[in-house]
């Protein structure tokens, strides 16, 4: 435990406090199951009483501004209550695109209005978000996108599609990025928020290979949105965007470094599975010399990019949060992430080849989903050529080969 001066040490002991006596200890699981158990639909009584307990707190979003609904902590302050929270077998039930993308580019872009207007249901984990950026035709070259919104005096009328949504099927609205000029490519975009449960809006879920659907098309025919919910200046939405996507790839590398974020059921470590499957010879190393390299090769890798991680976070908080570097992490998060399921299922051997029945373990056929899964790594919130790019470009600076 960190000593971070009587100050912090008192907050510690206030949180763990109130953890002993907030905390339902029905929750109180493996953080794999909590979390499955926090993210069910419908929500169960347990989860929806812990969400609204922490919202009210303001500790789900603990260094957002109270004023704004967050819990108004320190850096010091919100580690030390993350501490506590992991003492109790505690997960935080608020998060999603809300609190990880939207709810802070929304502090720094977002009016008054805007901010009094959705800035409580992300606190509170009330309100879920989902993304509308990618389109069939503009995956990559995202600033390519063809979804219109045309100006009808009181309102927008939104016609269009999007792809990958992730969650769109639960979600309650969508940051959205739409045509409002087609005259110009970057220039011509705008941000909109949209009601997910207004007419002309369909949603169909993607079925991944691994079995599980995470993404959706996402349709809009004919979607009125009101005039106000125009986030950011008219044909101003793709600067915005940028900083969004600087969130977004922030949040995710940290979850692709540090594990197997959101499984159905615990894996085990690399470590353990090989030491498991593959054996330790006769003093008492990991039997395959070539696997022992790898597997040592990765755990240097992983612990490296968590440190890297931790200390881009508190640059990123003591600033102006995320920088173009997020690009780096990105990447690299999801070249480790592949490679730890690779390595894992490439230890327990044919065992990790299992898609049904009773001859593998749970955990095995939650491996190899896993390691499925992970193949979208490398493309989901920016794909990891457009990320090398924006290092090449925004970090390295070095010239546009198309300028030659």
């Amino acid at each position: 435990m960190a000593d971070f001066g009587p100050e912090v040490e008192t907050f510690r002991t206030e949180a763990r406090a109130w953890l002993a006596q907030n905390f339902p200890t029905a929750l109180k699981d493996d953080t794999a199951a909590q979390l499955a158990r926090m993210q069910a639909q419908p929500e169960g009584e347990d989860a929806r009483l812990w969400r609204e307990r922490m919202g009210a707190q303001g500790w789900g979003t603990p260094t957002w501004p109270a004023e704004l609904g967050g819990g108004g902590l320190s850096r010091a302050e919100a580690r030390a209550l993350a501490e506590e929270m992991a003492k109790a077998g505690a997960r935080n039930p608020i998060g999603g695109m809300g609190v990880m993308m939207f709810g802070p580019t929304l502090i720094e872009y977002g009016t008054a209005d805007l901010k009094r207007q959705h800035l409580p249901g992300i606190v509170t984990g009330e309100v879920r978000w989902c993304q509308g950026y990618s389109e069939p035709g503009a995956g990559s070259d995202l600033a390519g996108l063809q979804t219109r919104a045309e100006d009808k005096g009181d309102h927008w009328l939104v016609n269009g599609s999007k792809i990958w949504t992730s969650g769109a099927n639960h979600a309650d609205r969508c940051f959205c990025l739409v045509r409002t000029d087609t005259s110009k490519k970057h220039e011509g975009i705008s941000f909109l928020l949209i009601d997910m449960k207004a007419p002309g809006v369909e949603v169909r879920p993607i079925r991944l290979i691994n079995g599980t659907s995470p993404f959706c098309e996402t349709f809009f025919t004919d979607v009125k949105v009101p005039k106000d919910q125009l986030f950011g200046p008219l044909n101003g939405g793709w600067t915005v965007a940028k900083r969004l996507l600087q969130f977004e790839r922030d949040n995710i590398s940290a979850g692709l470094g540090g594990g197997n974020i959101g499984q159905a059921s615990p894996l085990p470590t690399v470590t353990e599975a090989a030491k498991a499957y593959v054996g330790l010879d006769a003093t008492g190393r990991l039997a395959d010399a070539d696997l022992r390299r790898r597997v040592t090769e990765h755990l240097m890798e992983a612990r490296s990019f968590q440190l890297t991680v931790r200390r881009a976070g508190d640059e990123a908080k003591a600033g102006n949060g995320p920088s173009a570097a997020t690009s780096i992490m990105k990447y690299a998060g999801a070249k480790i992430a592949q490679d730890r399921n690779e390595l894992l299922v490439e230890a327990m051997g044919s065992q990790g080849l299992g898609w049904t029945g009773d001859d593998y373990a749970e955990q095995e056929l939650t491996a190899v989903r896993t390691w499925l899964r992970s193949k979208g790594n490398s493309i989901e919130g920016g794909t990891s050529e457009i990320n090398l790019n924006v290092v090449a470009k925004r970090v390295l600076g070095l010239p546009d080969p198309k300028s030659k």
